[in-house]
Parts: C-alpha cells; sequence; structure tokens
C-alpha cells in the first residue's frame, strides 16, 4: 500500500510539473500574441498619421478643390470602412494568433503545415494589410473621383504612400515578435526551400520603407511644381517634411533590417569560432526561415556531423589504439604488411577460471575493466598500444604502426612497471606477463570488408609463451634473450640472462631473461 502511495504522489509531481511547463509555455504564446497585436496596431496607426501628414500639410493637393468639397462622402466611406477594416483586422489576427498554435502549448513538434503557418505568418499578416490598404485606397477613389480626378489621384496616391510604410513596417515588426515561435517552429528542422521574403526580399522592403517611399513623396511634389507651379515656400516645406520622415523612417527601418539578418550571422560566427576552439558541445537557434535560417541549421548539421565523426574516431581509437587510428586517418588503409622491427607484450591473468566460477559476473568484469585499464595506461605511457583484447589476456605492441628509437627498451621498461602497478592497483587479481622482440609483419590483415591492424610474427608467438612460463615464476616476468639484447644499455642493465627453456611449439631453446629485482626475489625464494 506505501509503495502504492509512493507512485501515486510520484504521478501527482508529474502532473503538477507538467501542467506548470504547459502554463508556462501558454503565457509566452500569450505574450507574443500581445506583441504582435500590439506592433500592428502600431504599424497602422503610423500609417495613418503618415497619410495624414501627408494629405493635408505636405503633398500638394489640387490647386481649386480640397477634401472639404467631398467631405460628407470622405466621412461617410471613414466611418463605414474603418470599422470593417477594423473587424477583418481582428478576424484575420485571430486565425494567424500564437494561441492558435496548440503544439507550442502541449510541447510537441510541429507538423510541417503547422510549421509553414508560423514560418509564413508575417508574409500573410503582410498580405492582409496591404489588401486593407488597398481597399481604402479604392474606396476613397472612388468617392473623390466625381468631384475631382485629380483630388482621387491626390487621395489614392496619398494612401498608397501610407499603405507602403505601413505594410513594411509591420512586416519587420511581427518578424522581430515571432522570433521565438519561429525558433520553436524550426527546431525540428528547416524548411525545404527558403521562406519568402529571402534575404533580397528583405533589403528590397527595407530600402523601398526607408527610401523609396520618401522619393517617390519628392518625385509628387517635384512633378506638381512643374505642372502647377507651386510656389517655391510650399515645396521646401513639403521637401523638408519629406526628408526628415526619409531619414528618421530609413534610420529606424535600416536599423531593424540590418539587426534581422547581422544578429543570427553573428551568433553563427560565435558558434564556429567556438567550433574552432575545439568545442563541439556549442549550436545555435534556427531563428529564421529564409537563406539566414538554413545557414544556421547547415552550422548545426556541420557541428553534429563533426560530434559524430570525433565520437566514431573515439571509439575508433579506443579499439584499435590511438597510433594506429591516427596512421589511418592520415594514410587510407590499404590490405597487406611489411616487415617491421618490434617488441610484443604478452600478460594474461592467472586462475580466471576459477575466479569465473566463484564470483559473480558483474565482479569479475568490474576486475578485469580494472586490470585492462592499467594495462592500457602502463603501455601508452611506454609508447606502445593495446593490439588485441583476448578474453582476460592482452597483447601490447611497441614499434608498430610508429617506429619509435627503443621499441624494445620500452616494453621491458612497460612489463617492470605493469607488474608493479597490478600489484597496487589490482591486488584481487594475479598475471604473468611474458616479453619479446624482433622482426615481424605488421599490417592491415582481413578482407576488404572488414580487416584491422596487427602483428605477425615470432616475438608474438614467444611472448605468449614466455607468458605461460611465467605463471610459475615468483615475479611472474619472463623476458626473451632477444628483447634484452635490443634494449638500450641503461634498460638491459635491469636485466639478467638466466636459463635456456625450450617453449611449448618451438624446437630451438630461448634464453630466459629475468629483471634484477625479480632474479634476488628468485633466489630468496629457492635459497
Amino acid at each position: 500500500m506505501r509503495q502504492s502511495g509512493d507512485m501515486g504522489a510520484t504521478a501527482t509531481t508529474a502532473g503538477r510539473a507538467g501542467r506548470v511547463e504547459m502554463d508556462d509555455r501558454r503565457a509566452m504564446v500569450c505574450h507574443i500574441d500581445r506583441r504582435a497585436t500590439a506592433s500592428q496596431i502600431l504599424a497602422n496607426m503610423v500609417g495613418a498619421v503618415d497619410v495624414a501628414l501627408l494629405l493635408f500639410f505636405v503633398l500638394p493637393g489640387p490647386a481649386e478643390i480640397s477634401l472639404g468639397d467631398s467631405w460628407q462622402r470622405n466621412a461617410i466611406g471613414m466611418a463605414v470602412y474603418l470599422p470593417l477594416s477594423c473587424l477583418l483586422g481582428v478576424w484575420f489576427g485571430r486565425r494567424m494568433s500564437p494561441t492558435s498554435a496548440s503544439w507550442v502549448i502541449e510541447g510537441r513538434v510541429p507538423t510541417a503545415a503547422e510549421r509553414d503557418r508560423v514560418l509564413h505568418g508575417p508574409n500573410w499578416c503582410f498580405k492582409s494589410n496591404a489588401g486593407l490598404w488597398l481597399g481604402a485606397m479604392i474606396l476613397f477613389v472612388a468617392i473623390n473621383a466625381p468631384t475631382s480626378w485629380e483630388l482621387a489621384f491626390h487621395v489614392g496616391w496619398t494612401l498608397f504612400l501610407g499603405g507602403m510604410t505601413t505594410c513594411g513596417i509591420a512586416y519587420l515588426l511581427l518578424e522581430r515578435d515571432w522570433r521565438p515561435l519561429t525558433e520553436l517552429a524550426l527546431s525540428a528542422g528547416p524548411p525545404a526551400e527558403p521562406v519568402w521574403p529571402r534575404i533580397e526580399g528583405r533589403l528590397v522592403l527595407g530600402w523601398l520603407l526607408a527610401t523609396g517611399a520618401p522619393l517617390l513623396g519628392l518625385i509628387s511634389v517635384a512633378c506638381d511644381a512643374f505642372l502647377n507651379d507651386t510656389p517655391g515656400e510650399e515645396v521646401a516645406r513639403a521637401t523638408l517634411a519629406l526628408a526628415l520622415v526619409g531619414f528618421l523612417t530609413g534610420l529606424a527601418v535600416t536599423v531593424v533590417t540590418a539587426r534581422s539578418v547581422a544578429r543570427p550571422l553573428t551568433s553563427v560566427r560565435k558558434a564556429l569560432a567556438r567550433v574552432q576552439a575545439g568545442d563541439l558541445s556549442t549550436g545555435v537557434r534556427v531563428s529564421d526561415g529564409s537563406e539566414v535560417g538554413f545557414v544556421q541549421s547547415g552550422l548545426n548539421a556541420m557541428v553534429g556531423g563533426l560530434r559524430e565523426r570525433e565520437r566514431m574516431q573515439d571509439l575508433y581509437s579506443r579499439q584499435v589504439g590511438e597510433e594506429v587510428a591516427r596512421a589511418a586517418l592520415a594514410d587510407e588503409p590499404r590490405l597487406g604488411g611489411e616487415e617491421r622491427e618490434i617488441a610484443a607484450l604478452f600478460v594474461d591473468v592467472i586462475g580466471s577460471t576459477t575466479m569465473a566460477l566463484e564470483a559473480p559476473p558483474e565482479r569479475v568484469v568490474a576486475r578485469l575493466n580494472r586490470f585492462f585499464a592499467v594495462v592500457v595506461d602502463v603501455a601508452a605511457e611506454h609508447g606502445g598500444w593495446v593490439n588485441k583484447f583476448e578474453g582476460d589476456a592482452a597483447l601490447c605492441v611497441f614499434g608498430a604502426p610508429v617506429a619509435g628509437e627503443d621499441p624494445a627498451g620500452c616494453a621491458l621498461a612497460a612489463g617492470r612497471e605493469l607488474q608493479a602497478r597490478l600489484r597496487r592497483d589490482v591486488p584481487e587479481l594475479r598475471a604473468a606477463v611474458g616479453l619479446s622482440a624482433g622482426p615481424a609483419v605488421a599490417g592491415w590483415i582481413g578482407a576488404a570488408q572488414r580487416y584491422e591492424y596487427t602483428v605477425i610474427g615470432d616475438p608474438v608467438n614467444v611472448a605468449s609463451r614466455l607468458c605461460e612460463l611465467a605463471k610459475g615464476e615468483p615475479g611472474r616476468l619472463l623476458a626473451s634473450e632477444a628483447i634484452v639484447r635490443r634494449a638500450q644499455a641503461d634498460e638491459r642493465d635491469r636485466w639478467q640472462l638466466g636459463e635456456a627453456e625450450i617453449l611449448r611449439g618451438r624446437s630451438t631453446p630461448t634464453r630466459l631473461a629475468r629483471s634484477v629485482a625479480v632474479g634476488a626475489e628468485r633466489k630468496r625464494a629457492q635459497g
């Protein structure tokens, strides 16, 4: 009953945590929705103010006709179209609202359709704003046409400039506000093709807002001055106003457009710097559906590939040895071998069969892993590597694939240190060590589909036989005369030659060698 109660409490805690996470995601979505709504309202208010300033104070209108001549029709049109456009905007905004993105609140990966809905959201809002302003332009041109086609053109042209400004600002603001939502939508991967507007489209849009609209206004002023002989004071006032609007609008739009491109690229640049420094845990959030997002996604894919390559290289070097791995990466492995002067160290656990029968498998494996950890460490410290793990034994090779100055001396030093380290670090295990050296064939052995780097030759066989013989020795460490003769003087002096033995499977005797310390221990045991 207590276990059931604990499980129920755990489930309750997990459920409460899930509800908290869902509430956090819902709050995030609502925050994005509020910001996006405020941005759209702000953009349209800026457009309305822009139209009013252009219509009444900046752009010169017809000389003998004004809006006052048709103010009743314009007032009725405004009273009808403004609420209608607001209703249409609210309806479209609800359809595009992030709060309808159930996948965000549920915390799941979006489908392709849900992802595209988010990525194309700013575009659809741009089109909806353009449609509403186009409708206003058509309506008020029609209202003012009976009074004067010149007045109708003046109103329509002003609404066109205001609509251009509104649509561009609304798009840039919404694209900025939706960026967290875009990051979530792109977390599962980029779309098949970059989303419009691409980089060049954004730059063109920024130019239209920053330069195009004010220039069109200046062109209007210039044309009116030529055609209607507008007073210089009015031309100067209109030119100054349009220049100021162009300067301020251009600065704001350029900053927003530049940030929308520069910030993601800056994150990519910083991530590349971390990768160059060796940090392959880095990555960037894909926050854009255009070419910038593809660059971000490409960086993440590249870093993921490098991590996988490093992991494979690490596993490979652990399996075959670091020196072999480096040689394989430096040059394409080819089946075959070459004669090399190598030294072999063979180490084998004594009594492993009895240990396997008496101890649980987990304990046996743990002991063997500690044993092999010492073997690998000692071999690497002395310039060798473990060529094979054979159950409870291991073969270490010195002098291949990279030739060393003194492979025989390195192997002998490794054998002495290995026995000392095993007694200290793995006292519950006893192991014998055999050492030999000489010419052997080293290379890639196997088939085209599966091969490995190994050494084949008499030194390996002799080291294995000496390891068997060493199991009955007090120091459990034997070397052949051949490896001692090949070692340099500083290591050769640490060994003393003894009797000759005919090893199993051989017809000629092999003279044995023991370390000076082991020889003294052997004499004490015999004496």
